[in-house]
């Protein structure tokens, strides 16, 4: 059976959304119901520092970074708290592939660099052998910095933090090693996904399946 190339064409813009000019790739929707009971979840969440060699799948992906700071609400909020709502964070995701910005309210990933620059997001080894490195950037122009209140909290760091908890109660759920790190050259990084002046890393947290997994 001959098959029309525009048919073709029909079929791959089906994952393909436009959002101001900028291509993005739609993910699968996120499957939110079922899973692990969150007190097995605590018990089993630890730090992993050993990756096996496989890549995650795209629902996978779709899932983790969902709950790590998707939106579960139709107003726009997310499934980890921001400081009165400002959503100053967003995820960077290093993959072997490339590197790609997680849209949030459209559930998509937008592609900013076609190179594996894993091995950049930290200064341990295990960067460069974690399936999926999530970098967390924050816009500072978001956070009222010459209040009093926000002088004394670090905004970014604390909302880093529930994201990076979030991720952690995931992989324990789902068999997936993963560990928040701090150890990151963090201006080079910045540099090399050309972070402009009002945004800077936080931090880094690796997610893969256990070396033991096969």
């Amino acid at each position: 059976m001959r098959i029309s190339p525009l048919w073709l064409v029909g079929v791959f813009l089906t994952n393909i959304v436009m959002i101001e000019g900028a291509e993005l790739e739609a993910l699968p929707k996120p499957v939110i119901s079922g899973g692990m009971p969150l007190m097995e979840a605590l018990a089993k969440r630890a730090s992993g520092r050993k990756f096996a060699d496989k890549q995650l799948s795209r629902q996978e992906l779709s899932n983790l970074l969902w709950a790590a700071f998707g939106v579960n609400r139709p107003d726009g909020r997310r499934t980890a708290p921001s400081a009165r709502n400002i959503q100053e964070i967003t995820l960077y995701v290093s993959l072997q592939e490339g590197v790609f910005v997680y849209e949030a309210s459209q559930h998509s990933l937008r592609k900013v660099l076609a190179e594996d620059i894993r091995a950049l997001t930290g200064t341990q080894p295990l960067a460069g052998k974690a399936p999926v490195n999530i970098i967390f950037v924050a816009d500072k122009s978001k956070v009222n910095w010459s209040s009093s209140t926000s002088n004394q909290i670090d905004y970014p760091s604390v909302d880093s933090g529930f994201i990076g908890q979030n991720i952690y109660l995931f992989c324990a759920a789902h068999g997936m090693s993963t560990v928040f790190r701090g150890l990151v050259d963090r201006n080079s990084l910045g540099k090399k996904l050309q972070l402009p002046k009002n945004q800077f890393v936080t931090f880094v947290q690796s997610v893969g399946f256990p070396e033991t997994q096969k």
